[in-house]
C-alpha cells in the first residue's frame, strides 16, 4: 500500500522550477532515502508533504489524503524533523515535550507516560531536567525526533537529521532511525551522508534539478551503477603481456596499467552490460600461464551510484 505518493508534483518560484513533475511512490513501512545535490528539490518535496508549502500544480498524498485539501487529516499522521530545530529559551527538555504533548491533545497520565516513553526511546531520559539550549547538536536532534513521536505518527519526514552531527551522534541517530524502521514507521529521509543511507534504507530516490532520476530498491540502483565496472588485477610477472591479453577479450572496454606502491596493477574496465565476469578474467589469465596475485572487483557503494547517475546540476 502506498503511504506517500506524488503525481506530477511541481513547484515554481517565478521562473525557477524547484520541482519538475515529480512522480514518487513510497510504500507503507519503507525507509526511503532521498538523495541529490543541494538545490535539487529535496527540501521542497519534504515541505510540501509536511503541508508547509503549496505545490504549483500536481498532487501529493499521505495515506490517500491529498495535501492542500485534507491537511487537517494529514498532520496527525506525520512527524516533520527539519535540519535545525528552533531555539526555546529557558525551557527544559521535559517542559519542551510537555508543551508539544499539550498541542497534540495529550493530557494527564497519558501525557506523562508518552513523554517518558519517547525520552527512553531517544535515550534522553537523563536529560529531562536540562535546558534545551544547553544540549549538544546531536541531543537536540534526538529531542526533535522525540517531539514528533509524541502523537505516534505513521510517517516521518526527516530533512537531513544528521547534518552537523559529530561521528558518535551520527551513529546514535542512525541506530534510532533503525529502531523506528523496526517499529513499522514509513520514513522519508534526505541526507548527504550516503553510506549511512545505504545501511539504513531499503529504497532510495535520486533527484537532480527538480527531476527524479531514479527511484527503487537499493539493490537496483547498485546494479544500475555497475555499468562500466572496473576490475583490478595483479599478476606476478609479465604484466604488459597480461594487459594485452585482457584488452583483446570481448566485453573489455579499456585496460590500464597503474603503479600502486611499486606494484604494477592492471585496471580492466568492462563495457556496460558486459557478460564477462571478474572470475572469467582470472580464468583466461590462468589458462594462458599467468600467475594471479590479486583480483579485486570494484565495490559499488551508494556514493558510487550517486556519482554515476547524477551530473551535479541544480535548479
Amino acid at each position: 500500500m502506498a503511504m506517500i505518493e506524488t503525481v506530477n508534483l511541481t513547484k515554481k518560484y517565478g521562473e525557477l522550477i524547484a520541482l519538475d513533475n515529480l512522480n514518487l511512490t513510497i510504500d507503507e513501512g519503507t525507509c526511503f532515502g532521498f538523495i541529490g545535490p543541494n538545490g535539487a528539490g529535496k527540501t521542497t518535496t519534504i515541505k510540501i508533504l509536511a503541508t508547509l508549502l503549496k505545490p504549483t500544480w500536481g498532487e501529493a498524498r499521505i495515506d490517500g489524503k491529498t495535501v492542500g485539501y485534507q491537511n487537517h487529516l494529514i498532520r496527525p499522521l506525520i512527524g516533520y524533523v527539519p535540519d535545525f530545530m528552533g531555539a526555546y529559551q529557558d525551557m527544559t527538555v521535559a517542559e519542551y515535550l510537555e508543551f508539544f504533548a499539550a498541542c497534540y491533545g495529550l493530557t494527564g497520565a497519558k501525557r506523562e507516560t508518552t513523554i517518558a516513553d519517547v525520552l527512553a526511546l531517544t535515550d534522553l531520559s537523563y536529560k529531562a531536567a536540562s535546558e534545551v539550549n544547553g544540549l549538544s547538536r546531536g541531543m537536540q536532534q534526538r529531542l526533535a525526533v522525540a517531539r514528533v513521536l509524541l502523537h505516534d505518527p505513521k510517517v516521518l519526514l526527516m530533512d537531513e537529521p544528521s547534518s552537523g552531527l559529530d561521528p558518535r551522534a551520527r551513529i546514535e541517530m542512525r541506530e534510532l532511525l533503525k529502531e523506528l524502521r523496526r517499529m513499522g514507521k514509513t520514513i522519508l529521509i534526505s541526507s548527504h551522508i550516503l553510506y549511512e543511507l545505504g545501511e539504513l534504507c531499503n529504497a532510495v530516490g535520486v533527484i537532480e534539478q527538480g527531476k527524479l532520476i531514479f527511484a527503487g530498491p537499493v539493490s537496483e540502483i547498485m546494479a544500475r551503477a555497475k555499468v562500466g565496472q572496473v576490475v583490478q588485477l595483479v599478476v606476478e610477472e609479465r604484466t604488459n603481456e597480461a594487459a594485452e591479453l585482457l584488452g583483446k577479450l570481448k566485453g573489455v572496454l579499456r585496460v590500464d596499467i597503474a603503479d600502486e606502491s611499486g606494484v604494477r596493477r592492471i585496471d580492466v574496465t568492462l563495457e556496460p552490460n558486459a557478460v564477462l565476469s571478474p572470475s572469467e578474467l582470472a580464468s583466461r589469465l590462468l589458462a594462458n600461464g599467468f600467475r594471479l596475485a590479486r583480483l579485486h572487483p570494484e565495490q559499488v557503494s551508494l556514493e558510487t551510484a550517486f556519482m554515476r547517475l547524477t551530473k551535479g546540476i541544480v535548479s
